[in-house]
């Protein structure tokens, strides 16, 4: 049910977006330094969602460039309107439901420095909770050579999420939907590899050979509470890592013609205090391995199409958890699919279908929220969004881009069930959200 609101609503998004466009935007630095439209290294003319030039390009340390300068900086908001089915807890500030908000806006340091040093730093200002916090970080060193016939990068990557620093959409960091609005309820659940985001430093090393095979190792350790709360963020959720967690991430990539296909694994390990809290004298252990894959189509006549997938297991030994009263078990498991496909006509105008399925171990201190004291959250998301000037052509300049969307999320089970879940007469489709967004970039 979208409500008498909407029309008033998509006029203001609209609105925001004119109001927001001669200050705001995304990384156009890029497209400045490598002489490209957005389009040449985002499929639908804006990120994150890369091409295969994109993803050389950030293989690559960010470093293709042009010319010999660029302005490195670059800035980007979001602003959404938000209807759910039935009305939710509110947020503070916030209404029950109907509510605009800005979303975020965010500052980026985006551009490669001579041939072997590159970076991606962005700080935002969250617009619901009302707080600036540091964002995305990736910073890398790279250096390109020709080994028994092979061309090879060799990289590293030193950046605050695992995954921040892929270059497939597919994993946590940067897969669909990408951009969400903290205001549009969600399941309380999600595999720990996506949930370390801003809350970890790490060191990965990469190898790329003949853009076919991607391999990368390294590990991620929790910085200090002091530095993450100056950093803006929460530093006892989820809590910290005991020692150093390693990951690892697998990839075999083909282009065949106009297609291009990706399939891949990866894993991360690790040892975690709950909320930093050591008193049990035991850390919890989480396992978390996966597939992935993706598949891309470029016609010639510029319209696209894409398929990106994962499946996530995750091992729970939650040893401190028990001890601390936290989870009743302590085996428990959790399992993550995600599956999306899009097309873009003439890569400027697109539609996309998600799937989503996240299910796991009953267990009545962890899950306690709801009556099924299980996890279990599912549906679809669909997405129709617009990007005029993705491929060139804006009337504010080679550095300005927007895209204007509207999303709607439709929920078959939420937090452990399809009815009553909270115990108290809640559905899973009273959480159904529709959201108007605009996104703009310079």
């Amino acid at each position: 049910m979208i409500g008498r609101g909407f029309p008033a609503a998509l006029a203001l998004a609209l609105w925001l977006l004119a109001l927001t466009a001669g200050t705001a935007a995304a990384v156009p630095s890029f497209a400045i330094q490598t002489g490209q439209p957005c389009s040449g290294c985002h499929v639908g003319g804006f990120g994150p969602q890369l091409t295969p030039f994109g993803r050389q390009f950030k293989l690559r340390g960010y470093t293709t460039r042009v010319g010999s300068f660029n302005v490195p900086f670059s800035a980007m908001a979001v602003a959404s309107y938000i209807h759910t089915v039935a009305d939710q807890p509110p947020a503070p500030g916030y209404r029950a439901n109907d509510n605009f908000a800005l979303d975020q806006v965010s500052l980026f340091l985006a551009s490669g420095f001579g041939t072997h040093l590159g970076a991606f730093v962005q700080a935002t200002y969250d617009g619901v909770a009302k707080a600036f916090h540091w964002d995305n970080l990736d910073l890398r060193a790279t250096t390109s050579a020709t080994i028994k016939g092979a061309n090879v990068i060799l990289g590293a990557s030193f950046n605050n999420a695992p995954t921040v620093q892929d270059a497939f959409n597919t994993l946590p960091a940067w897969g669909f939907p990408y951009t969400t609005s903290s205001l549009s309820p969600s399941g309380g659940a999600a595999p720990l590899i996506g949930s370390l985001a801003q809350n970890t430093m790490g060191l990965t090393g990469y190898v790329w050979i003949n853009s076919q095979i991607y391999a990368e190792a390294g590990g991620y350790q929790s910085p200090g509470t002091n530095f993450l709360a100056r950093a803006g963020v929460d530093p006892f959720d989820p809590g910290a890592i005991r020692g150093t967690a390693p990951y690892v991430r697998v990839a075999y990539n083909r282009a065949f013609g106009t297609d291009n296909v990706e399939i891949g694994a990866f894993g991360l390990w690790a040892d975690l205090y709950p909320g930093r809290d050591r008193s049990a004298g035991v850390a919890d252990h989480y396992a978390d391995t996966g597939l992935d894959a993706s598949y891309q189509h470029f016609a010639a006549n510029k319209d696209v199409i894409t398929v990106n997938g994962r499946y996530t297991h995750e091992s729970q030994s939650l040893n401190a958890s028990q001890a601390l009263g936290l989870a009743q078990y302590r085996s428990d498991a959790l399992n993550e699919f995600r599956l999306d496909a899009s097309y873009y006509w003439r890569d400027k105008i697109g539609g996309t279908i998600g799937v989503f399925d996240t299910t796991g171990s009953v267990d009545p201190l962890l899950y306690g929220g709801n009556r099924t004291f299980k996890p279990d959250t599912s549906g679809l998301l669909f997405q129709v969004d617009g990007t005029p000037f993705g491929g060139a052509g804006s009337p504010l300049g080679p550095r300005f881009n927007m895209r204007v969307g509207v999303q709607y999320t439709l929920y078959t089970r939420f937090d452990g069930a399809s009815h009553n879940y909270d115990g108290a007469g809640a559905n899973a489709s009273g959480a159904n959200t529709l959201r108007v967004f605009t996104w703009v970039a310079y």
